[in-house]
C-alpha cells in the first residue's frame, strides 16, 4: 500500500511506444456510465444501511439522515478526487461496515454513542493516509482472519430472508423468485431488480391494509446529533469498522482501480473519506471510502474508451448521488410501513454473493483454519462482552489462535 502525497498527481500507466488513438466517443457514455455506477450502489446496499444504523439505536428519522449524509459526502469527495487527479475515483458508503453494525445491534451509549464511534473512524482514516505505519499494520492482519470476521457477522443478515418467508411469505417470497431469475439472466441487476419487487410488493400490502404514509416525514431533513465517548463502543464499534473498512474496501478498491492501469492517490484518498466520514457522523453517517465493487463500472472501458476521460463518469456518479439523497427520507418512510422483514430480505439477499467471498477468502489457507474458524463462530454468535461487541472479540481470539498454533 503506497503512501502518496495529495500534492503529487499520480496519472496512468502506460505501455511503451506510440499509444493508438481513442475512438471518438460523446458524453453519453461516461454519462451513462455514472448514472449505472449511483444507481448499483445506491439499490443494492441502502437496506444494508439503513439496517445497520436502525441496529445501533437510530430512529427512522435518524436512519434517513444518515443516509442522506452518506450520499452527499462521498458524491462531494468522489467530484472533487476525480475532479482534481482525473481518474475514476469512486466512493461508497462502508457496506461491511454497516453490515457490522446489524450485526453489533444496541451498543452501550446508545445513538450517541455510536456517533462518537462514526467520527473516531473518521480520524482513523485520516491518521491512515497520513501515517504510513497504521497502514501498514491493518494490512498485515492475516487475510483469512479478517474474512472470516466479516463472513461471521454477515451471516446473521443472510439468514433473515429465510426468516422473512414465515413472517410475510406473500411479500418476501416474490423478491426472492424475482432475484434468483435474474441471477441466471443478469446477474448485475438482480438486487435491483429484488428492490423493485420489494417495493411493488410493499406498496400493494399497504394499500390492501390502508396504512397510511407520513407524507412530511418523506421530505429529506438532516438529523444532528451530539457525539457522547464511550470506551465499550470505541472498541467494539469503531475498531472493527475501520479494521472492516479499511480491508474490504479501501485495500480492494486500490486493487480495482490498480487493475485498469490507475495509480491511486492514497494520501488524499485517505484524508477526503475520513473528513467525510468526520463531518457526516453527527448527521448519521457510518463511514464513507473507496468504491471497490462498483468502482469497476467506472474505470472500465466501457465508460469510455480513453482512460484519461473515464473521471467524468465518477464525477457524474457524484452528481447522481446527490439526486439520490433527496429520496433517503421517501424510502425510509416506505420502508417503515413496509410488511415484516421485507428490508432485511433485500439486504441479505445483497450481502450473499459478499458472504460467499469472504467464506471462500477464510478457509482459502488450510494452515491456519482453525483460527479462520474461531473467529467465524464468535462474530456469527452476535454474543458480546463486557459490553463489546462479537466483531471485536472474534478478530483478538482468531489472531491469539492463529499466534498460538502458528
Amino acid at each position: 500500500m503506497s503512501n502518496v502525497s495529495a500534492a503529487q498527481a499520480p496519472t496512468t500507466t502506460a505501455a511503451s511506444g506510440p499509444e493508438p488513438a481513442a475512438p471518438r466517443v460523446g458524453l453519453v457514455q461516461p454519462l451513462g456510465a455514472g448514472a449505472v455506477t449511483a444507481l448499483v450502489g445506491f439499490t443494492s446496499s441502502f437496506a444494508v444501511v439503513l439496517s445497520g444504523l436502525t441496529a445501533v439505536g437510530a430512529d427512522a428519522t435518524q436512519a434517513a439522515s444518515g443516509l442522506l449524509a452518506l450520499c452527499v459526502t462521498q458524491a462531494i469527495g468522489m467530484m472533487l478526487l476525480s475532479y482534481r487527479y482525473r481518474m475514476p475515483i469512486t466512493l461508497a458508503w462502508s457496506t461491511p461496515g454497516a453490515a457490522l453494525l446489524a450485526s453489533t445491534g444496541a451498543v452501550a451509549g446508545g445513538w450517541p454513542a455510536a456517533i462518537g464511534a462514526f467520527l473516531l473512524t473518521g480520524v482513523l482514516i485520516v491518521i491512515t493516509g497520513l501515517w504510513q505505519r497504521l497502514g501498514n499494520l491493518i494490512a498485515a492482519i492475516p487475510v483469512e482472519i479478517a474474512q472470516a470476521m466479516m463472513a461471521g457477522v454477515l451471516l446473521p443478515l443472510c439468514l433473515a430472508p429465510v426468516r422473512a418467508v414465515q413472517t410475510s411469505p406473500a411479500v418476501v417470497a416474490p423478491v426472492i423468485l424475482v432475484w434468483l431469475v435474474l441471477q441466471r439472466y443478469a446477474q448485475r441487476w438482480a438486487v435491483i431488480a429484488a428492490f423493485a419487487a420489494a417495493a411493488v410488493g410493499a406498496g400493494i400490502s399497504i394499500a390492501a391494509q390502508h396504512r397510511q404514509l407520513d407524507l412530511a416525514a418523506m421530505a429529506p431533513a438532516v438529523e444532528l446529533t451530539l457525539p457522547h465517548w464511550h470506551w465499550q463502543t470505541m472498541l467494539g464499534v469503531a475498531i472493527p469498522l475501520y479494521i472492516v473498512t479499511m480491508a474490504s474496501q479501501n485495500i480492494p478498491g486500490t486493487a480495482v482501480l490498480t487493475s485498469f492501469d490507475y495509480q491511486v492517490p492514497w494520501r488524499a484518498a485517505m484524508t477526503v473519506t475520513g473528513l467525510g466520514t468526520i463531518l457526516g457522523a453527527p448527521a448519521g453517517g457510518h463511514t464513507i471510502n473507496l468504491a471497490a465493487i462498483s468502482a469497476a463500472l467506472s474505470a472500465a472501458p466501457a465508460a469510455h474508451p480513453d482512460p484519461k476521460r473515464r473521471w467524468t463518469a465518477a464525477f457524474t456518479a457524484g452528481i447522481a448521488y446527490l439526486l439520490l439523497a433527496l429520496g433517503s427520507a421517501a424510502l425510509v418512510t416506505l420502508v417503515a410501513t413496509a410488511p415484516a422483514g421485507t428490508l432485511e430480505t433485500v439486504a441479505g439477499l445483497a450481502l450473499l454473493a459478499t458472504l460467499g467471498a469472504a467464506l471462500s477468502g477464510a478457509l482459502r489457507s488450510g494452515e491456519h483454519r482453525e483460527a479462520s474458524i474461531v473467529t467465524f463462530a464468535i462474530a456469527a454468535s452476535s454474543v458480546g462482552f463486557a459490553g463489546i461487541g462479537a466483531a471485536f472479540w472474534a478478530l483478538l481470539a482468531g489472531l491469539v489462535v492463529r499466534k498460538v498454533l502458528r
